[in-house]
């Protein structure tokens, strides 16, 4: 008894020491769930986008969050970080073919980087995931130069070169759209130079440069014919009005010295006719003078206009011959164009045709899948509801028609125990009333005599009698004569009146042959017909409301 007492007692301790090892065991296990799941909750930095894949599937194969965090489900889950930081992306372009067939280089630099936008984030964790910034760089690359040189060929040389806003915004607008499909946003784009390989762009700079110097020039000297002729002329109106100021002096002081120069006239005649002589001789160097002027300055016109034409017509014919190889050029890449367009639109009919016989298939699995499969489900199950009503109708149809069978088994064993008592109490009957056989008729009617009753005071139950007020004088002066012959008041003749229009009992138990006890009366076998009918006292009125 002690050594199996001691037993208990080692067993005891050893399932107390199994259960705390198992508590501390459960203890460290829960806590390094609690450290497991506390690690698998993710945060995403404002410069990252955290994107989550592996679990559930359908249109969206990963999700993307910026900013906040999200838990990671251990083993049906992972996670990784994409980087918003920009990409600085040099693009070298060279050689790209303009509108008008010249090549030209345009170093630029763009700045790129990951969106955050729902839509650019989820196409940038399918195609940018797990790349190196290199090789982003590249894609974006590639992306950019094919762009660049769709809008260079898009552009002449002078739309290119003047009109910088449209050529921008064309760049900007390919450049986003092409971009945005892996998930990239433009931020800025620099173009550094514009440059061309047949010096094209520095002719045009050049030509500019001359026609604003040809312009100066011709500017310069109409503003030096102008001065010239100016000065031409100020000097000839000088010397007409010096001339006419001498000539008016020399008439005044010759009309003053004239009586004194009576007497030389002749040798003041000689020094007039000599002064005259030398003013017209300095009058007439002036006059040459002024007309080579002149002359001078309409030479130097004619010349400058000369070099200006011929400048104009060397600028008009260098035009007509750029425009010549400009057509001429716009064909070649018009028939370019349309060879490449017709090549691209085969390519894409092409394309066109397996996409849509791919979509054909695919349409044909989603209808077999997601319509015929849950027809033929639905009919399944229609079929087994089906089934399951009309068996449910069976067992319910037979659980009635055994309820009916049983209540109508029920309801014959109970009128035939009815019958068959009936039966032995009319057997008993029929034995009691050995010595009298009517008196079993008899008892037999006075049995169903309340049914009679019942039967006759229906005859009257829908009469509708509000209130009966009879005046008796009590004398018994009015007499009613009928069956019994006996005279009453007039109550009694009232309501002997009453029962007498209730169906007789005697007349219905003489039709069915049964014989009533003399306590109910007797039934008069012949009625007088002079009898005169029952009538009440004028006496005694009865007022019926």
């Amino acid at each position: 008894m002690t050594h199996v007492m001691t037993l208990a007692q080692t067993n005891s301790s050893n399932i107390g020491q199994l259960t705390l090892v198992l508590i501390g065991v459960g203890l460290v296990l829960a806590l390094f769930l609690i450290v497991f799941l506390a690690t698998r909750y993710k945060r995403c930095p404002s410069n990252r986008v955290l994107v989550i894949w592996g679990r559930g599937g359908g249109k969206q194969s990963a999700r993307c969050y910026h900013g906040g965090g999200q838990f990671v489900w251990p083993v049906i889950e992972d996670y990784a970080y994409m980087s918003l930081e920009p990409l600085v992306i040099d693009i070298p372009l060279e050689g790209a073919l303009s509108l008008n067939n010249i090549r030209v280089n345009v170093p630029s630099t763009f700045t790129v980087g990951i969106a955050t936008d729902p839509v650019m984030m989820a196409n940038a964790a399918e195609r940018l995931l797990g790349l190196p910034p290199q090789a982003v760089r590249e894609q974006a690359q590639d992306i950019i130069l094919g762009q660049l040189r769709l809008v260079i060929a898009t552009l002449s040389i002078e739309e290119i070169n003047k009109d910088r806003e449209k050529f921008m915004g064309l760049i900007n607008e390919n450049v986003t759209q092409e971009i945005n499909k892996i998930g990239l946003e433009l931020i800025n784009v620099n173009i550094r130079d514009i440059t061309d390989e047949s010096g094209y762009i520095t002719a045009i700079g050049q030509r500019a440069a001359a026609e604003a110097v040809n312009k100066a020039k011709v500017e310069v000297a109409e503003a030096d014919r102008d001065g010239a002729t100016g000065q031409a002329v100020a000097q000839r109106e000088q010397t007409v009005s010096v001339a006419k100021e001498v000539a008016s002096a020399e008439e005044g002081k010759k009309a003053a010295e004239q009586m004194q120069r009576v007497a030389i006239a002749e040798l003041e005649a000689k020094a007039v006719t000599g002064e005259v002589e030398s003013k017209r001789d300095q009058d007439i160097a002036i006059a040459e003078r002024n007309a080579e002027t002149v002359a001078a300055a309409k030479r130097a016109e004619q010349i400058q206009r000369i070099q200006v034409a011929e400048a104009e017509a060397r600028a008009v014919d260098g035009e007509n011959t750029s425009r010549a190889e400009i057509a001429e050029s716009n064909a070649k890449l018009a028939e370019i164009r349309a060879e490449a367009k017709r090549r691209a639109d085969v390519a894409a009919a092409q394309a066109l045709e397996e996409i849509l016989r791919a979509e054909r298939e695919q349409e044909i699995a989603r209808l077999t899948k997601e319509e015929l499969a849950p027809q033929e489900i639905e009919k399944q199950r229609i079929e087994i509801a089906a089934e399951a009503a009309a068996e449910k109708m069976r067992r319910e149809a037979k659980g009635e028609a055994d309820a009916i069978l049983a209540k109508y088994e029920a309801e014959a064993a109970g009128v035939q125990k009815v019958l068959e008592a009936k039966a032995e109490g009319y057997r008993k009957l029929m034995e009691a009333a050995a010595d009298n056989p009517n008196v079993a008729p008899t008892l037999l009617m006075i049995e169903q005599l309340p049914e009679l009753i019942k039967e006759q005071v229906k005859a009257i139950q829908n009469l509708k009698i509000d209130k009966i007020t009879v005046w008796d004088s009590g004398r018994g002066s009015s007499q009613i004569e009928g069956k019994g012959g006996a005279g009453g008041g007039s109550t009694a003749n009232f309501l002997s009146g009453m029962i007498g229009a209730l169906p007789p009992i005697h007349e219905l138990a003489q039709q069915a042959g049964i014989e009533l006890p003399g306590y109910l009366g007797k039934v008069d076998d012949a009625k007088d017909p002079d009898e005169p009918e029952p009538h009440h006292n004028p006496s005694a009125p009865a007022e019926d409301a």
